[in-house]
């Protein structure tokens, strides 16, 4: 297995997506907001492909798992029970020589600023945001943004197990914002304050925790692999015991190999009961499960595959990037799972004559109501279908001056360039074969 990526792919990525839409600095006229990030038109297509699959996967396919949509805003009592105001910190330490704050464990003894090596003592720095809720402004306004969508989904345990009458082992599942104050954010979207997640508690009873804990790992695995990440750039890595959060029985990251080294995609931890446990004790109402056939009483485990969708994305970016050649030039191509392509479809018509047009737009509204289809008339076609290429489109439609004559359009590959003619009665029937949609 390769250790190491292009030393230049990370800047060739961020470059393509500002470039042609996917993801701008926030702020930028006002020269950018750190940490903080806008997704253009392409990038919030490709967001919601990947939240999509997400859900498809986890709620859509499956009979155990519901969802919800919890609120973003906390009372000091969750956070308090759950262990984030006490617990969730990182170690700060000041720069003596420049006065920059950094993350101790993230640095090795340098400044990445300055070359400086003398710092403060370290101290615990709270990452969550801290807000008020009300006109008056106190302690007893305090609310918290949310720093993971998973508290709501347990706060919420009685109320979803009486409206659905589930039975363990089922799961809860949330796509939400949530918002870290990190010290120092990094790599793009890698790490950023404001970020969007895609978790799921799956409830067990404590007899099959482990089994549903190996099951998670090799599932939310297999997911990455489905989607086009290559194997060789995925592995998984399990936490040491002295490494292990509070709550965690067992935690195993899903790792990418990120052009600075493998890092985190996914987390699945066995929590134990600690959470169910925690929020029943501060709240004073039983969150426990109980099954009237066996007349047992237990409070479930709990087995959590945590994700970024944001983080999730930008690896499936960096795994999509190529540079090949054709017809003699160089060219960049996102070899995207068409399920996550910002477009499925672009439908070219050769010129700006009216008659072409007017078959280029039913051919694109015969198309529309099946996929996402991009419409582009600028250009000469050879540079259409490279800028079709570098933004992961599968398949182009060409209508050419023979269409008005045969009643057909040219269906172009993205990946292997190769061009078929298709009628335009069947052009939907041969998107949805060669996309393999039902």
């Amino acid at each position: 297995m390769t250790d190491h990526r292009p030393a230049d792919l990370l800047e060739k990525v961020v470059n393509l997506t500002k470039r042609r839409g996917f993801i701008f600095p926030s702020a930028d006229i006002y020269g950018g907001f750190r940490s903080a990030y806008d997704y253009g038109p392409l990038g919030v297509n490709m967001l919601r492909n990947v939240k999509a699959a997400w859900w498809r996967s986890m709620v859509q396919l499956r009979g155990d798992i519901v969802g919800i949509d919890a609120a973003i805003l906390g009372p000091p009592a969750i956070w308090a029970a759950s262990g984030h105001l006490e617990t969730f910190t990182d170690p700060l330490v000041d720069c003596l020589r420049c006065k920059e704050r950094w993350r101790e464990d993230k640095i090795d003894g340098v400044c990445p600023q300055c070359g400086g090596t003398e710092f403060t003592e370290a101290r615990a720095f709270n990452l969550m945001f801290k807000t008020h809720a009300g006109p008056v402004e106190g302690e007893g306004a305090a609310a918290y943004l949310r720093p993971e969508t998973a508290q709501g989904m347990f706060t919420n345990f009685a109320n979803v197990l009486a409206a659905t009458r589930r039975k363990p082992p089922f799961g809860i599942a949330q796509v939400g914002k949530s918002f870290r104050n990190e010290i120092t954010p990094q790599n793009f979207v890698f790490r950023t304050r404001e970020f969007e997640q895609m978790e799921m508690e799956y409830f067990v009873p404590p007899a099959e925790a482990d089994h549903w804990y190996r099951y998670w790992i090799e599932t939310r695995y297999a997911w990455y692999r489905d989607l086009g990440i290559p194997e060789n750039q995925l592995r998984l890595h399990e936490h040491a015991p002295e490494d292990l959060s509070h709550y965690s029985r067992g935690t195993t990251d899903v790792e990418y190999l990120f052009p600075w080294g493998f890092d985190e995609l996914e987390g699945v931890a066995n929590r134990g009961d600690y959470d169910l446990t925690q929020h029943a004790a501060a709240s004073g109402v039983r969150l426990e499960y109980f099954d009237q056939a066996s007349g047992e009483r237990y409070v479930p485990w709990v087995i959590e595959p945590a994700a970024g969708a944001t983080r999730a994305m930008m690896a499936f970016l960096l795994a999509a990037y190529a540079e090949d050649e054709v017809a003699g030039e160089t060219r960049v191509v996102l070899r995207l799972d068409s399920r996550l392509s910002p477009y499925q479809v672009a439908v070219l018509p050769l010129s700006r004559k009216p008659e072409l047009e007017a078959v280029a737009q039913e051919v694109a509204a015969r198309l529309r109501p099946l996929v996402m289809v991009d419409y582009d008339v600028t250009q000469s076609i050879g540079r259409r279908y490279r800028r079709q290429d570098e933004i992961g489109t599968p398949l182009c439609v060409t209508v050419d001056f023979d269409s008005l004559e045969d009643h057909a359009v040219t269906l172009r590959d993205r990946d292997t360039t190769a061009q078929v003619r298709v009628g335009i009665g069947g052009v939907v029937d041969e998107v949805r074969g060669r996309l393999g949609l039902s």
